[in-house]
């Protein structure tokens, strides 16, 4: 799985707008913050936004905070507010692919890849990220021997 600049960012400003929930932080908080771009963040936000994922409070005193509290937001929603599907081929969803001969069991792997990539940023809130204490079926992938090597 390949997270882009955006989806990166936008995980990173939920982070931000977690740690401040219920307050508001406006644009040029989170960019100081995590070091971004401020106009990419604000469409990165706008998506979120959109997504429902976060609402914005317009004025002086105004800014951006999470729509629910961080323990009912996922890494996946934020992924997918940014990104859409989190997992593709050719711009199809998994389970439409179809192949003949030798690779006509690949959608049953490319299936499994998203249900893989699903079990972790599904089932991970910004809380838990926001404290250290991710779920345990995390830790342990982290945890294997190759798992911070790059291949």
């Amino acid at each position: 799985m390949q997270i882009s600049a955006r989806g990166d960012y936008a995980v990173r400003a939920a982070l931000s707008l977690a740690t401040a929930y219920p307050s508001l932080l406006s644009t040029q908080a989170i960019a100081a913050e995590q070091d971004m771009p401020r106009k990419f963040l604000e469409a990165v936000l706008a998506d979120l936004r959109r997504a429902g994922v976060v609402r914005a409070q317009r004025g002086a005193e105004g800014g951006y905070t999470l729509a629910r509290p961080p323990r009912e937001v996922t890494v996946g929603a934020v992924l997918r507010a940014v990104e859409g599907p989190l997992a593709g081929v050719r711009g199809l969803r998994p389970e439409e692919t179809r192949y003949e001969g030798a690779a006509e069991n690949l959608p049953g792997l490319w299936v499994a890849v998203r249900a893989a990539v699903r079990r972790v940023v599904d089932e991970v809130s910004l809380a838990e990220i926001i404290s250290g204490r991710l779920p345990a079926h995390v830790r342990k992938l982290t945890a294997l021997p190759d798992a911070w090597e790059p291949r």
